[in-house]
């Protein structure tokens, strides 16, 4: 049953373009970069129990990373580009994971936040490399002799990254690193007695979370054109956290649900902006009391 549904779910994606507008083709495309990085926060988040509140800083390094790649070597492939800004992002996430393994709870969350705002000030303030407030705008992605220039192509572009990221995710869950993971994040002082080593498997989670993170932020470029720091403010962050707390933590299916419910509810807030953080807080503590393993728990219960 469950095949049955994957395979019907990955018709109707191949599909999408052909019968939908353009509009929702980007949408589509939206929530294939989003899924990306709601697997990425899981790994560090659902899976070690590591809060993190600065992921919007590395979807930010990544897209201006794919942006300035694809600037100064226009001829190199988009999955190179993805590649090398995924790469980069890990550094960071593991510049960032090392000195956070003494932190836990608040102190951990409050040291990623104050991540994401670093990124977007020196995003505004290196203007002679990334033109600061005044936008950068990024050049089609190119794949061999194409130029990926319709939404169309950008959507299969997008859509082919997820889902080898989702498949890399779902075999990382069921090796013994995955199931260190989830050991970490049920007991840590059990997990370190049983052998494993929670400071080095917990820096994994965070170059592994970066790295995806930073793919997505190469997708994220390449599909609205332009950047600025301003579309990376901590309530993106705040997104992130709801898809997986909606499509449950430990899940790498559900967070590819909460994604997609997500981007879509925030596009149907497109006119009540100002509502948007008290809509998304309230669905955040409905899913923590009433649902605490989100979607994919209720999927779980009901098969």
């Amino acid at each position: 049953m469950r095949r049955t549904a994957l395979g019907l779910a990955a018709l109707a994606a191949l599909g999408w373009p052909l019968v939908a507008p353009k509009y929702l083709v980007f949408l589509g495309t939206l929530v294939a970069v989003n899924a990306v990085v709601a697997i990425g926060l899981n790994l560090l988040s659902g899976y070690t129990n590591q809060l993190s509140f600065g992921h919007a800083g590395f979807l930010a390094i990544g897209a201006y990373v794919a942006a300035l790649v694809t600037l100064q070597v226009p001829a190199l492939p988009v999955p190179l580009t993805l590649l090398v800004a995924g790469l980069a992002t890990a550094l960071v996430g593991l510049a960032l994971g090392i000195p956070c393994l003494r932190l836990e709870g608040l102190y951990l969350a409050m040291a990623t936040l104050a991540f994401g705002f670093v990124v977007t000030e020196a995003i505004t303030n290196l203007d002679w490399l990334t033109r600061g407030n005044d936008g950068l705008r990024v050049p089609l992605a190119r794949l061999g002799p194409w130029t990926l220039a319709t939404d169309a192509a950008r959507y299969y572009l997008a859509v082919a990254v997820a889902a080898a990221m989702i498949l890399a995710a779902l075999n990382v869950a069921a090796t013994r690193t995955g199931r260190a993971f989830l050991a970490i994040r049920t007991s840590e002082i059990a997990a370190q007695a049983s052998g494993i080593n929670a400071a080095a498997y917990k820096t994994i989670a965070f170059v592994l979370s970066a790295f995806y993170t930073g793919v997505a932020g190469g997708l994220f470029a390449f599909v609205v054109g332009f950047l600025s720091p301003d579309a990376f403010d901590v309530f993106l962050s705040v997104d992130f956290l709801v898809m997986i707390i909606l499509g449950g933590l430990g899940s790498v299916l559900g967070s590819v649900a909460g994604a997609a419910i997500v981007t879509v509810l925030n596009d149907s807030l497109a006119g009540f902006q100002a509502f948007r953080p008290l809509i998304f807080g309230a669905i955040m503590i409905i899913c923590m009391l009433f649902m605490p393993g989100g979607l994919a728990a209720m999927t779980r219960r009901k098969s």
